[in-house]
């Protein structure tokens, strides 16, 4: 077999075993190609024998991870294995995902294996603040900057001095800001508003999103001199659907955690496990902590069935009228837009569910309002009558 085949035969017999490729140095090609198909990293021979003993430690620490962050699949895996080479650089990494995939913890395991561990760790969601106060947050003020500012306020750059800030929904950044964060991501120095005195910065920048970049550049939504500032190395974790190995390590973990001081041991039953391996997670691990949370509080014995994790099922019941909101298309199609058609029927079901309001909406998808108004209106350019889910959820009701 190729070293490929060998890789991906390696990965369907032992799913949680670490894969190192051993690639001639002549064919780096080789080498870019064995991480796709699944391996954790690579050596390119001829090699020193300390060069394998440090990739196979470096392997090591990150397979035992961190007691946040479960991951046993080889994608998981291999993700880590990026970003603990990232963490031993000052680089700024930009982590992709979608909504409640873990990129605040797969942030906090960069923070935790670089040398700025020590170091605060800063984290802002950039949509939680509102547009006025963002820019006051992020770098600081002096008194009388503005009306209210009736003393000196450091921002969140100069808290997180010798350390790591974290820059949550980046994309959801009004442009106004993003403009100031460019000067000072260049020149690493801040300046509070109110003032002319620079201060001088030494941090580490990790930026998070679940919005394509890419595509808001294009729409002018985004800076697109920002963007090449922030993708220095991009980390993208996948959604829970596509690394299914590690559904029932979390789910373990997380009745662990809210079982935590109950003398009763709780499992799942194989049916539970099964469907919680069959189920689509739209709201990737913050749905699936949730769905174990529910479970707990709705079990009758010390086995977790099906029927208390209470999934939903699809076509939903309670929200028939859905089905048609969507825009007619040929089933080849159908099947290449399943993820982006799931997504967009989780939304809908979620806001009839709560009678088209939008705050509840957004809350309950673990999203800003900002970023429910973004995704809504894509849906509308896509056809769907995102305006026909109030009116259907009134009548229902």
């Amino acid at each position: 077999m190729s070293l490929l085949e060998v890789i991906e035969k390696s990965k369907h017999l032992s799913p949680h075993s670490t894969t190192i490729a051993m690639v001639d140095y002549t064919s780096n090609q080789l080498a870019s190609e064995a991480m796709r198909a699944g391996a954790s990293d690579y050596l390119l021979e001829p090699y020193q024998s300390q060069q394998l003993i440090d990739l196979i430690k470096r392997v090591s620490t990150v397979r035992r991870a961190s007691d946040d962050l479960v991951a046993s699949s080889w994608r998981s895996q291999q993700v880590l294995q990026l970003a603990h080479r990232a963490a031993q650089t000052d680089a700024t990494v930009l982590i992709t995902g979608e909504s409640g995939t873990g990129k605040e913890v797969l942030a906090k395991y960069v923070h935790q294996h670089s040398p700025r561990k020590d170091a605060p760790f800063v984290a802002i969601n950039c949509a939680a603040i509102p547009e006025s106060m963002l820019e006051a947050v992020l770098f600081g003020h002096v008194k009388g900057a503005f009306t209210g500012a009736t003393t000196s306020q450091a921002g969140k750059f100069e808290e997180a001095e010798g350390g790591t800030l974290l820059l949550d929904e980046i994309g959801e950044m009004p442009l106004a800001v993003q403009a100031k964060l460019l000067r000072v991501l260049q020149e690493r120095q801040v300046e509070r508003l109110g003032s002319h005195k620079a201060i001088e910065l030494d941090i580490r920048i990790i930026a998070a999103t679940n919005v394509d970049l890419q595509q808001a550049v294009s729409e002018r939504r985004f800076r697109q001199d920002l963007y090449y500032r922030l993708d220095v190395l991009p980390l993208q974790w996948p959604p829970l659907r596509e690394r299914k190995e590690d559904i029932l390590p979390l789910a373990e973990h997380f009745i662990a955690k809210y079982n935590r001081g109950c003398n009763e041991t709780c499992r799942l039953t194989a049916e539970a496990q099964q469907a919680l391996v069959s189920y689509d997670w739209v709201g990737n691990i913050r749905e699936l902590e949730n769905t174990i949370q529910r479970a707990l509080v709705m079990r009758h014995s010390t086995w977790i069935t099906p029927q208390d994790l209470m999934l939903p099922t699809l076509p939903s019941a309670a929200a028939p009228i859905n089905r048609s909101l969507m825009p007619d298309t040929q089933p080849q199609e159908r099947l290449k837009n399943t993820k982006k058609y799931a997504e967009n029927q989780f939304i809908l079901d979620t806001l009839a569910k709560y009678d088209g309001r939008r705050n509840l909406t957004a809350e309950a998808l673990g999203i800003t309002t900002r970023a429910l108004r973004y995704k809504l209106a894509a849906m509308r350019e896509q056809g769907i009558d995102v305006d026909t889910v109030r009116q259907y959820a009134h009548t229902a009701a």
